[in-house]
């Protein structure tokens, strides 16, 4: 079981941990949304809960609950940025369809 972070993934997060000015990790998790019926939750974490995963890519923590590691096991983190736009993209492979919008999905 892992998460993973691409380059330019870990570089955000860690301006953002350094502009914070604290935190252990970013916590990546799930919850019932949407209209497909999960959406992606992330949040800086200062100090992770006794039942979280760690996993630890490109010198970043990413945390993760034991429920939500059941959906999101294996995914990619990207940042990405297109034209004004810019934001985190996940790479799943557990994802077997995403809402028209992309801010939800299914297994």
């Amino acid at each position: 079981m892992a998460i993973y972070l691409t380059e330019a993934a870990a570089t955000r997060v860690q301006a953002f941990l350094t502009n914070r000015g604290k935190g252990f990790g970013l916590r990546l998790g799930v919850r019932t949304s949407g209209c497909s019926g999960m959406a992606y939750v992330l949040e800086f974490v200062d100090e992770p809960n006794a039942d979280d995963e760690v996993f630890t890519d490109k010198g970043v923590n990413v945390i993760v609950d034991a429920k939500s590691l059941l959906y999101i096991d294996g995914t990619e983190l990207d940042f990405v940025k297109e034209g004004l736009n810019e934001g985190f993209r996940f790479n799943n492979p557990n994802v077997k369809n995403e809402c028209g919008c992309g801010e939800s999905f299914t297994i």
